[in-house]
């Protein structure tokens, strides 16, 4: 379902991504894990032209992008087919919960604002913040924003997921809470790509687990190898930091 090849990404002159190639399986849940600095928030951000790479093509079910050709119907088409979660919650804060969970059903999927407003209201619903529709972020719990963040994510109902170190700017109090939400939406086979530093929770979720340093994936596989007999070196040195 997802086909990436020859992902590059620079920043001046540090490559940053250094010719990734990956498939992802339609339901499957991959978890990335590696030091900060080695490009783990950039794949997802490449991914969903956030960034835009330098170099290389993406498929995301019938959607291809080619990097050195995309222009802005193929990255709209793109965005359509991806939904992201970002790690600072990313909320309107002008908008209330149920308006930033409309916003790109109305702006980026041409959808009315009534039939956005009554998804966006099952949305909150199933995220546990019926109670939470009129309120501002402002009066949200950092726990109950990344729930909007998730919820906004789970509304546009996108082939794939890509959720960027989404419990890193929370208090430890609410991790649990936004860890179990996306446990809801692993259950439902939903396609994810996770940045995370949760290693048991990389554990429990993941299908399979990818190592990456120096802007490449050195290490790929099924969470109990690469956690648990990690073969490259690099790997378990992390592993012995995080543990």
């Amino acid at each position: 379902m997802i086909r990436v090849r020859g992902l590059t990404k620079r920043f001046g002159a540090t490559t940053v991504l250094d010719g990734i190639d990956l498939d992802i399986a339609d339901g499957e849940r991959v978890v990335v894990i590696g030091p900060s600095g080695t490009g783990k928030s950039t794949l997802l951000r490449c991914l969903n032209f956030l960034d835009r790479p330098d170099a290389g093509s993406i498929e995301v079910g019938d959607v291809r992008v080619d990097a050195a050709k995309a222009g802005r119907r193929d990255i709209l088409a793109l965005r359509r087919a991806t939904a992201f979660v970002f790690q600072n919650y990313a909320l309107f804060a002008n908008m209330t919960a149920q308006e930033n969970i409309m916003e790109a059903l109305v702006t980026v999927q041409g959808r009315s604002r009534a039939e956005a407003g009554r998804i966006a209201r099952d949305v909150l619903a199933e995220t546990g913040l019926a109670d939470k529709a009129g309120s501002y972020p402002a009066a949200l719990s950092g726990g109950q924003q990344q729930r909007v963040g998730i919820g906004r994510a789970m509304a546009i109902g996108a082939e794939l997921m890509l959720f960027d170190e989404p419990t890193s700017a929370l208090d430890p109090e609410w991790v649990g809470e936004v860890l179990d939400l996306m446990r809801r939406v692993a259950e439902q086979r939903q396609t994810m790509l996770i940045v995370t530093h949760e290693m048991q929770f990389a554990r429990e979720i993941a299908d399979r687990v990818l190592f990456m340093e120096g802007g490449r994936i050195v290490e790929d596989g099924p969470p109990d190898r690469v956690l648990d007999a990690p073969e490259d070196p690099r790997l378990r040195q992390f592993l012995r930091r995080v543990s």
